[in-house]
């Protein structure tokens, strides 16, 4: 038996008026799950009228109370984690435990924001001259046209719909055709906690369609996507032209660098499990591996017998350490990464081959010798697979780490708290860990430098991407 996965807009739930659809597929066993409804024209049409009532709705309700709101709905995804996280592993593939943790974090995000939204505030000051006041106001922006990928289908969009809700503003969210249940459960939180109905939609379609639709029409005042550099690059280029405001989180291809001091065993032991989390399909993700030559070959030895022995399958086996590829795109996309690799010199130390012949598995994969001209060095791979490049001039690996457009996040492992703040201060990252692989708790503000967006999302900073000011002068 399949499902429908069906538009939201004005609170109903419904196909789109044309009748169109495409598969959504189990990506375990590449059978279908279920349809996904597209919206045409008149569908968004109806999405951003809704929306600009919703926005009248959501403003006329307190900020007091639309953080009791948010943090509701983050109670009622906690409630329903099972249920959210199955959904979400069968569509996406992760294992069921990592789906629970991301439903975990999406209300944590809810509840961030709708603690924030209860700050809210202005200020006042006087003017230069005797009963001359000046007042800043704070105002929602408008209403946010949202656009999310399917790596992280549920928190990638709570982070929009927290920041979005929480500063007052009404959203449409175009979440990615592949992973639908998983941002319509978080939808279905956030209706049945209270947020008004006109204030939320979620569309689907052709990306292009939805997007060439939403950005130029008058109705939405902002931008935020999350996904790669190119398509990034094409939607801030559309909103440029409107001259509306983006928040862009885009690719990453962060440098892992292990000192020589540190135990190479244990690090392996660390990085290991944060490498395969999600099959590396996280723009966050260690994926240039710089390892100091003393202990390269330890380092190496350590990680090649996790990936060899990691346990790959259905992600509601529970089992499994690593799901499946989210769709066959990537699987061609990892596979093509390493046999170029190979073709140009790098050896396989580890994995290196697709698992089966059901699904888009692949074996994780450890590279070693791999050559400057390998395309795994200069494109996010995005998936299970550790290129190694030993280093012993310290400058010159920094040069290389510092050296491509990406600069979303960079690690460091070292035992010499000197060395640690010397690296550290040198990456041109806006995300660095120490002894450390960065998840993003919503209390902190994540973004990136260079190419990899701007803008942030989370921290006490959450709502300001969508509020605006009015600076309002009185004598």
């Amino acid at each position: 038996m399949t499902t429908e996965f069906p538009l939201v807009i004005n609170g109903k739930w419904r196909a789109g008026s044309r009748k169109e659809s495409e598969p959504v597929l189990n990506p375990a066993t590449g059978e279908i799950l279920g349809h996904v409804c597209h919206a045409s024209s008149i569908d968004l049409d109806e999405a951003l009228s809704a929306a600009t009532q919703g926005m009248r709705e959501w403003q006329a309700v307190s900020p007091w109370s639309r953080g009791t709101i948010l943090k509701r709905a983050a109670e009622l995804l906690r409630e329903n984690v099972e249920s959210s996280a199955r959904t979400m592993t069968l569509e996406q593939g992760k294992p069921l435990a990592e789906a629970k943790l991301e439903v975990a974090r999406s209300a944590d995000f809810l509840e961030w924001a709708g603690e924030q939204a209860r700050r809210v505030s202005g200020r006042t000051f006087p003017g230069r001259d005797l009963g001359h006041r000046i007042e800043i106001e704070t105002h929602p922006v408008g209403v946010v046209a949202a656009f999310t990928p399917w790596n992280f289908p549920m928190a990638l969009a709570a982070k929009k719909f927290a920041g979005a809700l929480g500063a007052g503003c009404s959203i449409i969210c175009k979440p990615s055709e592949e992973t639908p249940g998983s941002v319509l459960a978080l939808a279905r939180a956030l209706l049945d906690a209270g947020v008004p109905p006109a204030a939320i939609a979620i569309v689907f379609g052709r990306p292009e369609d939805v997007s060439n639709y939403l950005i130029p029409a008058p109705q939405v005042a902002k931008i935020t996507f999350t996904g790669s550099i190119p398509v990034g690059k094409l939607l801030a280029a559309a909103a440029g032209r409107a001259m509306k405001p983006v928040t862009m989180e885009l690719g990453g291809h962060a440098p892992t660098i292990v000192c020589g001091d540190v135990d190479p065993e244990k690090t392996a032991d660390f990085l290991a499990k944060a490498k395969f989390t999600n099959a590396g399909q996280i723009c966050l993700s260690p994926t240039r591996f710089f390892v100091e030559e003393r202990v390269r070959e330890r380092f190496t030895a350590r990680l090649a017998q996790h990936a060899s022995a990691w346990r790959v399958g259905d992600g509601l086996d529970p089992k499994t350490q690593m799901g499946p590829l989210a769709n066959e795109r990537r699987l061609h996309a990892i596979s093509h990464l390493v046999e170029d690799a190979k073709a140009k010199g790098a050896e396989v130390a580890a994995g290196g081959k697709r698992l089966g012949d059901r699904g888009y598995f692949y074996a994780p994969t450890v590279l070693v010798k791999v050559p400057p001209n390998a395309e795994i060095l200069r494109s996010e791979p995005f998936g299970p697979v550790v290129p190694i490049l030993g280093f012993e001039d310290e400058d010159a690996m920094l040069s290389q780490a510092n050296g491509l457009e990406f600069g979303l996040s960079a690690y460091v492992f070292s035992n010499d708290a000197v060395r640690l703040r010397r690296i550290k201060d040198q990456l041109q990252f806006g995300t660095v860990g120490l002894n450390d692989v960065v998840t993003h708790p919503p209390e902190a503000p994540l973004g990136g430098w260079k190419e990899s967006g701007y803008g942030t999302e989370g921290g006490i900073e959450i709502l300001e991407p969508y509020q605006k000011t009015k600076f309002v002068s009185s004598r």
